[in-house]
């Protein structure tokens, strides 16, 4: 038997159920994995409200999943049955097992389980690229870290402490602040109780900064933008506030010749040989315990509805996981 979590048409978590599917043998370049661990993200929430929109429906939810390779498609040369393995992307995790292509997936180093895994790849991915990739800090650096007490603001903070950068982090509470902090924030803001720009200038002497890494959106795009110095870059990789409205691009350059981008995981690690690499700078960060993975909430992954609540609610730190 094979169980899943799906939806047949966007909505609020009760529109998540948990029911039996087939399992599809797996197509010439295709493997079939069991799940040992899944991962909770808030793309999953965007896909299940219907603000990213699902090809046809009903859909297994989830972008993320670490477990063994149970059988093999004729084309596959690079995996074996038993080979432990991990991915984020495509959609469809939120299930027990099934079939993906072999190169969407990498290999698990044996210092990493499997709850750490899927608490970690699609996260951990988003963090390195925004970091090596996107707008690459350097030592010295002052940054902006929205979200800071989230999976993937515990990460980026982390690893850009380990890459020499001042980190300024913005949390939605007190308790969230102490967390970030633990986790090489070295300024925690309060959303909706610190002037942000205001702040960042006090905290730089009036510099400013070179770069803002924004998941929240559209309560936090238009102060992030007056916390640049000129030819900063914004980095808006999420919404989790709602998506940001049209705007006037003159107010880039109004403020300073601003740099705007919305990149994504998926652009960034497309090419096979851009996703081994990407999650093989991730894997050498966590097994060198320069970034530590929190996954600070387990769920049995019938009971997903209750974590989609829970992460909506921003009742949630670090990373969450499902056990199948």
């Amino acid at each position: 038997m094979n169980h899943a979590i799906r939806i047949h048409e966007p909505g609020g978590p009760e529109k998540m159920v948990w029911e039996e599917v087939p399992l599809p043998a797996p197509k010439p370049d295709e493997v079939l994995v069991r799940h040992h661990a899944v991962g909770l993200n808030y793309i999953d929430v965007y896909f299940r409200t219907g603000l990213y929109k699902i090809p046809s429906l009903p859909a297994t939810l989830g972008m993320e999943g670490a477990g063994v390779v149970e059988a093999v498609g004729s084309e596959v040369t690079e995996l074996v049955v038993g080979d432990r393995v991990a991915y984020a992307m495509p959609i469809g995790a939120y299930c027990e097992a099934r079939t993906i292509k072999a190169d969407r997936l990498v290999k698990l180093p044996d210092g990493i389980d499997f709850k750490t895994a899927a608490g970690m790849m699609l996260q951990g991915m988003t963090a390195q690229y925004l970091l090596r990739r996107t707008f690459p800090v350097k030592a010295g650096d002052t940054i902006l870290v929205h979200a800071a007490a989230g999976g993937v603001g515990l990460i980026l903070c982390q690893w850009a402490k380990q890459l020499g950068c001042t980190v300024i982090g913005t949390v939605s509470t007190p308790a969230k602040a102490e967390l970030a902090r633990a986790h090489g924030a070295d300024h925690v803001l309060i959303s909706g109780q610190d002037d942000l720009p205001a702040r960042v200038k006090e905290i730089t002497s009036g510099a400013m900064l070179p770069v803002v890494y924004d998941s929240v959106g559209k309560d936090s795009f238009m102060p992030s933008l007056d916390c640049l110095a000129p030819f900063g870059m914004m980095v808006s990789y999420g919404n989790a506030s709602g998506p940001v409205p049209p705007f006037d691009i003159g107010i880039l350059a109004a403020k300073g010749s601003l740099f705007l981008t919305r990149p994504t995981l998926a652009t960034y690690t497309a090419k096979p040989a851009d996703l081994v690499a990407t999650a093989t700078d991730l894997f050498s960060v966590v097994l060198s315990g320069a970034v530590k993975i929190n996954v600070n909430q387990t769920y049995p992954l019938k009971d997903a509805a209750e974590a989609h609540r829970a992460l909506e609610s921003r009742k949630t730190t670090g990373s969450t996981v499902f056990i199948p």
